[in-house]
Parts: C-alpha cells; sequence; structure tokens
C-alpha cells in the first residue's frame, strides 16, 4: 500500500491548515487504495485567529503540532522526526498556515523564506522521483522548495502569481475543478479554496490533485 506524507500547518483556514481541504485530502487518499501520515513543524503559530470575528488573539499563543493534532485526531508526528524514505508521496493542504507557519510568505511575499524541516523534507521527496501536491495558498512555496522554472497555481489571484514568478516559479491560471501538473518535477498543485465557493467545489480538485500524486508514485 502506498503512504503519503500529510504536512499540516495548525487547524484553522486563518492561522493553521484549512479543514475542509485537509479533510477531503486525506478521504481521497484512502478512497484512492493509499495510507497517510499527518505530520506538522512543532513550532509556534505565527499568531491566533479568532475564527469568528477574524481578529487577532493577542493574548493568546499556539503550538503548530498541537493544534495541527486536533486534524489528525491525534495521530501525527513531527516533521522534524519524519523520514522521507518511509513515503511515497508528499501532499501539502492550504489555509493560511502555510502562508504563517510553514512559510511566512504572507507577510514577505515573494521574500519568503519556508521552514527549514519542510524544506529538508520536501527536497527529499522531489529528489527521489515521488510527487509532490501543493493546495490552495500552499503552492506559493512552490518556487522556493523546489527551484526555479517549477510550475505551479494558485487559480486566478494576479498579486500571488506575480509573486511567485518573481520567486522564480511559473505559474498557470487553473479553476477550482482542475489541477496544474509539473511532469518533469512530478509537482500537482490546485487552487481549492482560492476560488471555491463550497466544499463540494474545493473536492472536485482536491480529488484530482490526489488521483495524481496517487498515479505518480
Amino acid at each position: 500500500m502506498k503512504k503519503v506524507a500529510v504536512i499540516l500547518s495548525g487547524c484553522g483556514v486563518y492561522d493553521g491548515s484549512e479543514i475542509y481541504e485537509s479533510v477531503l485530502t486525506l478521504l481521497a487518499i484512502e478512497q484512492g487504495g493509499a495510507s497517510y501520515q499527518c505530520m506538522a513543524p512543532n513550532i509556534d503559530q505565527m499568531h491566533v485567529i479568532d475564527h469568528r470575528s477574524g481578529d487577532v488573539m493577542a493574548d493568546q499563543q499556539r503550538n503548530v503540532l498541537t493544534e495541527a493534532a486536533r486534524l489528525a485526531r491525534g495521530k501525527i508526528i513531527d516533521l522534524a522526526e519524519a523520514h522521507p524514505a518511509d513515503y511515497d508521496a508528499l501532499i501539502i493542504p492550504g489555509g493560511f498556515g502555510a502562508a504563517k507557519n510553514l512559510s511566512n510568505f504572507a507577510v514577505a511575499g515573494a521574500a519568503a523564506v519556508v521552514n527549514p524541516d519542510l524544506i529538508n523534507f520536501a527536497r527529499a521527496i522531489q529528489e527521489a522521483g515521488k510527487p509532490v501536491g501543493l493546495i490552495c495558498i500552499a503552492p506559493a512555496m512552490t518556487p522556493l522548495l523546489f527551484g526555479k522554472g517549477a510550475i505551479c497555481t494558485v487559480g486566478n489571484d494576479k498579486e500571488i502569481a506575480a509573486a511567485i514568478e518573481k520567486m522564480g516559479g511559473e505559474h498557470q491560471a487553473c479553476d477550482c475543478s482542475n489541477i496544474i501538473v509539473d511532469e518533469a518535477r512530478k509537482i500537482v498543485t490546485t487552487p481549492a479554496y482560492m476560488l471555491a465557493g463550497s466544499i463540494s467545489e474545493a473536492a472536485s480538485g482536491i480529488n484530482k490533485l490526489v488521483d495524481k500524486v496517487l498515479q505518480l508514485s
């Protein structure tokens, strides 16, 4: 059975992993006949957001791994302790945690840096010829993870697309029901909630992404 590493960035669209995208990804992996292992970096979140009001909760601080464990029903490991050789593929769901905790793209844009444990894991996966899927805003990290010329999509957001191009990536427009595939690098991306207006719309692209990742693995 193929095993997919799923890297989470917390729990909640505004300061962690997008919950629907994460659950849809895990469901699609199982329905595709594979298994998964959730993992996350053991670091503090950039900040905590009140998901009712959208306000920053300045008096709170949460841990990315601890929060991501909510999504994984406790079955999660520290990204720093994960071994790329144990997995056939990698998928990173979206949510602002990808741009706030896995990287600082949300505040730094094209000058962003990525968590070093994520860099090491993702590059080891790719260098072994294994596929990587990135969802929603997570593809903004593509050129930082996989180098100049890497092809990806976040949908049709011109500002984010311009930042990806500035970082050396190649952005291609895409709707939420489709995927963009960098065949040479085995990178699969889909916009999901960058464009989706409902969970079913997000699922349409995520299911295709997971199917393609499993096909390439």
